[in-house]
């Protein structure tokens, strides 16, 4: 005969704790089996960590539950099994199937339709989207006094309103239902023309003395000359519109190269403003006795801006610095530019790295700066006389090609650097002929030809300064 124990065991309902441990099945035993069972798979279930796993990735591949991670982010604390429907305590309200009608028909049709019974007998809740224009209504008296026009008779004028008032004013429709055989042919302009014009005169006989009008006013030969102007946009051949795109694109390029030479002479008017400031404060200096010259004055003169030469950093922070920390280049000179100059100091013969002693070092500075200064001068000089040269060759080129309607005058200068600038006298294509006509604000300068040319101002300029 089976014991207790052999039925615990055959429905795996073993334990130590209430009326398991005296051998006896009770009755929470036999309804809630599944409660032990997961207890029991909770405390047998149970891994370690590995050693040399962080925390947080250990969490995200095993949960208490040996759940799968989740593919997105999710909050894990409310699922499906904790989500109740939550009912009301109230009473459904009746729905009813009713009739009604709605009031922007004017044949009486009776519809049905659901709805809650509280709302019996109220109107059609969408009857408040009925809007209609108000279109003005004249007399036979104000049309012979105010409206008469000699173009448009009565009965004309009357099947416009008619139509106006049937259609909302859609001129479009008016003009497709308009009565083009028994009356003059009219065009949407002449509709509108007519129509507002009405209502105008009305609104000025109609207004009551001392109230501001509202007086619609339609411009019909403004409107005529709008659609002439999209047809005509419309009606364009290809050729009309490749040519378009490609007076914008020369257009956009014009307006570039003039910011760019406006940038220009904007920074040459700095730099000889930067020359004249540095000659006033020398021949201030020269003329001033060195005694009164302390260096509290020396911070009192105006800043030479950025632009002019080297700008050396001040060291007048507490402490031990070395003098000839003063002649190192500050970094915002590039390394072209200290080529250069190192390049300039070697053809004057002067050391790199001289002794530096108090005056030396104060006198060093302003020769090196004053050369940057002298080879920024330079090199923005190079860069006029160059466009200058190629506005000269273009405009020679376009008295070639006839377009100035001046002879021809032989050039001056030598040959243009480039291939551009050069035109044959005859055989000009139509593409040539309007690129010289259109691009008479110079071509920019490509990075080969703007070095060559730094490089020639460059040693030209060390080269002058050299002579006595």
């Amino acid at each position: 005969m089976a014991t207790g124990a052999d039925v615990r065991d055959i429905l795996e309902l073993g334990g130590p704790e209430g009326d398991a441990a005296s051998g006896t099945i009770s009755k929470k035993d036999i309804i809630n089996p599944d409660k032990k069972k997961s207890k029991k798979s909770s405390e047998t279930l149970t891994f370690k960590r590995p050693e040399g796993m962080h925390r947080e990735v250990y969490a995200l591949l095993y949960s208490d539950k040996k759940d799968a991670p989740p593919l997105l982010p999710s909050d894990t604390g409310q699922g499906y099994r904790t989500v109740k429907a939550k009912l009301g305590s109230k009473k459904v309200r009746p729905w009813k199937w009713m009739p009604f009608t709605n009031p922007a028909r004017k044949d009486g049709a009776m519809f049905f339709h659901w709805r809650r019974a509280a709302e019996e007998g109220k109107d059609y809740p969408f009857a408040r989207f009925n809007k209609t224009v108000q279109v003005p209504v004249y007399s036979e008296q104000e049309y012979q006094l105010y409206l008469h026009d000699d173009a448009w008779t009565k009965a004309e004028t009357d099947h416009l309103f008619d139509l106006s008032r049937r259609f909302d004013l859609r001129f479009v429709v008016i003009h497709d239902r308009y009565d083009h055989q028994q009356f003059k042919k009219r065009s949407v302009e002449d509709l509108k023309e007519r129509y507002y014009h009405i209502c105008a005169k009305l609104a000025n006989v109609r207004a009551v003395p001392g109230t501001d009008l509202k007086i619609p006013v339609f411009d019909a030969g403004h409107e005529r000359r709008r659609k002439e102007q999209l047809e005509r946009l419309y009606n364009r051949t290809p050729e009309q519109v490749a040519e378009e795109e490609y007076l914008l694109q020369e257009l956009r390029k014009i307006e570039a190269r003039k910011k760019e030479r406006e940038k220009r002479s904007q920074d040459l008017q700095k730099l000889i403003t930067a020359a004249d400031t540095t000659a006033e404060q020398r021949r201030t200096e020269r003329k001033a006795p060195k005694k009164k010259l302390p260096q509290k004055k020396e911070a009192e003169k105006p800043a030479v801006p950025e632009t002019a030469g080297i700008k050396f950093p001040d060291f007048k922070s507490a402490g031990v610095t070395l003098r000839s920390q003063r002649m190192k280049l500050p970094s915002s000179v590039g390394q072209k530019k200290i080529k250069a100059l190192e390049q300039m100091l070697l053809e004057l013969g002067v050391e790199l790295s001289p002794t530096p002693t108090e005056e030396l070092v104060h006198m060093f500075n302003e020769l090196r700066s004053d050369l940057v200064l002298l080879y920024e001068l330079k090199q923005a000089c190079a860069n006029c006389e160059y466009e200058l040269q190629m506005l000269r060759h273009r405009h020679e080129a376009l008295a070639r090609a006839g377009v100035l309607g001046a002879p021809a005058t032989p050039a001056s200068g030598p040959a243009p650097a480039s291939a551009e600038s050069a035109v044959p006298e005859s055989g000009l294509t139509p593409d040539l002929t309007k690129d010289t006509i259109i691009d008479v604000v110079g071509a920019p300068l490509t990075p080969n030809s703007r070095k060559r040319r730094e490089s020639a101002s460059s040693s030209s300029s060390v080269k002058k300064a050299k002579k006595p």
